[in-house]
């Protein structure tokens, strides 16, 4: 673990190699899953505000779940989650042409419906994922078989994860946070390859 101000950051942010390949993966984080993205309530609200823009953009099926019990609800560990169809896809999803996965708050985001709300922040920094403790919090990488394809991909790139994920850890943390554990990966990783 690298320490940077009150946060934990996994020594997997730092080495491991990462970029998302949304041709091979098709956007699968967003699909499978036994809950929906963890979420705030500041976001669960942002959620209910901007549901109009994207609504048409969803699947009927994500019209009827969000109709009937909204855009989210408390999953089994007592996590407030977006809610989801069939058990696994997360009620704003979209497909582009050729069967990707995308997601409708970054659409509208992106085509400038959206101007102040990119999507929930839990999605925005993975594969990392946030540990809240009284004390600290914990940056730690959440390793599964659909990124295999982004590992390969951010390795040829030449891309760490800390690399990756620069403006959703610097959204969540700060400038001033990201830099800091810029610097303190890149002395970590001469100073492992010195070793070597």
């Amino acid at each position: 673990m690298l320490q940077i101000k009150d946060t934990l950051v996994s020594l997997d942010i730092v080495e491991q190699f990462f970029c998302c390949d949304i041709s091979k993966c098709l956007g699968e984080c967003c699909i499978e899953g036994d809950a929906g993205a963890p979420i705030t309530k500041e976001e669960y609200e942002k959620l209910k505000e901007i549901l109009p823009v994207i609504y048409d953009d969803l699947s009927p099926a994500a019209q009827r779940e969000i109709d009937e019990n909204g855009v989210g609800y408390i999953d089994e560990e007592g996590d407030l989650v977006t809610s989801i169809v069939d058990g696994r896809n997360c009620v704003f999803t979209c497909y582009a042409p050729g069967g990707v996965c995308q997601c409708a708050i970054e659409k509208a985001y992106n085509e400038g419906k959206i101007k102040d709300f990119r999507k929930p922040i839990s999605c925005y920094l993975y594969p990392a994922r946030i540990a809240e403790y009284p004390s600290f919090t914990a940056v730690n990488y959440h390793r599964w078989k659909i990124c295999r394809c982004a590992e390969l991909l951010g390795k040829k790139e030449g891309i760490r994860l800390y690399q990756f994920l620069k403006g959703p850890l610097t959204q969540r943390f700060g400038e001033e946070w990201y830099k800091e554990l810029a610097e303190t990966c890149k002395i970590y990783l001469e100073s492992k390859e010195s070793d070597n």
